[in-house]
């Protein structure tokens, strides 16, 4: 089958699935999570904010999950895997999540997020540093949202409306999908209309200035500081809400509260539009080592409801 020019498998999703380079991905480790840090250092040396890497976590599934998933090759260099949940019966519309990963073993988190909402979700392999240095890592989820927005393929064009289009993100990958939501590299023919919305999950922001109880080490890089003097305004953020999730254990807790603040402030003060959520008593990407967790089924039952929320 082929879908939107690129080469697709096909299955019924129980975790035996591999997309070609899928465990390059899962290999990668926390190379993934040091994509930005590296471009930072370079630009300011002696700059290296703590990212602790995480161990793989083992793949594993809940049996009451049903859908299906299909890998699609859109470069040499990146593919995405849909997530369709079944039934999906005729012209059911779904919401559509398009997913930006950052360095741990996310396919259970995104699986268990796929079958909370339930929406048609995309799975966004791309280039990591240090093999392929930024802007690579921006350049490939550009093109593959492009390709989403496109609804060039069978899945989206039958169930996802590009009015309820949702960027989600962990870690590093929240980065990028903040750089994506302020329309870098789109134009207005990708973006027809706002997204519907964006979760960053513990997102990875830096500065200058430390904040919070961050160490003194850091650089102002519009990419890795968004709240910076000199960066682009966050009113620019093309998407009707955002939800921001902190864990109180994580140093990059005060960077994701200044975030939703600054997104609040550039908003005119809309702090309806803006959801922040804090996990108590634990820290980074904690949901990736602990699943069962009742801190991550919290986070999953909050991320499902903002993103079925009308």
């Amino acid at each position: 089958m082929d879908s939107g020019g690129g080469e697709v498998s096909e299955d019924t999703w129980g975790g035996e699935g591999r997309a070609a380079g899928g465990e390059a991905t899962e290999a990668a480790g926390s190379s993934q999570r040091r994509h930005l840090e590296v471009e930072a250092r370079r630009a300011t040396p002696g700059s290296r904010p703590p990212c602790r890497a995480p161990r793989r976590e083992p793949y594993g599934l809940h049996a009451a999950r049903v859908m299906v998933s299909r890998d699609v090759r859109l470069s040499a260099s990146s593919f995405v895997r849909l997530y369709l949940p079944l039934p999906a019966a005729g012209d059911k519309r779904l919401p559509v999540v398009v997913y930006f990963h950052g360095g741990g073993s996310y396919r259970r988190c995104l699986n268990d997020l796929a079958a909370a909402c339930p929406p048609v979700a995309v799975s966004v392999d791309y280039r990591l540093t240090l093999e392929h240095p930024l802007p690579a890592a921006y350049e490939d989820p550009t093109a593959a949202l492009a390709w989403v927005l496109s609804v060039a393929d069978p899945w989206l064009a039958a169930h996802g409306p590009l009015s309820r289009v949702f960027l989600a993100s962990d870690s590093a990958g929240g980065n990028i999908c903040h750089h994506l939501a302020m329309c870098h590299g789109l134009t207005s023919q990708h973006l027809p209309c706002r997204l519907k919305g964006i979760v960053m999950i513990h997102p990875w922001f830096w500065g200058k200035e430390p904040i919070g109880g961050e160490a003194a080490d850091g650089a102002d890089d519009p990419r890795m500081n968004p709240t910076a003097a000199g960066a682009p305004g966050l009113e620019n953020l093309a998407c009707e809400k955002v939800m921001v999730c902190v864990a109180e254990g994580d140093t990059l807790r005060w960077r994701g509260r200044a975030y939703a603040e600054a997104v609040v402030r550039a908003r005119g003060g809309e702090a309806a539009a803006v959801e922040l959520l804090e996990s108590e008593g634990v820290g980074h990407v904690f949901y990736l080592f602990e699943p069962g967790h009742e801190k991550a089924d919290e986070l999953l039952r909050r991320i499902a409801a903002f993103i079925s929320a009308k």
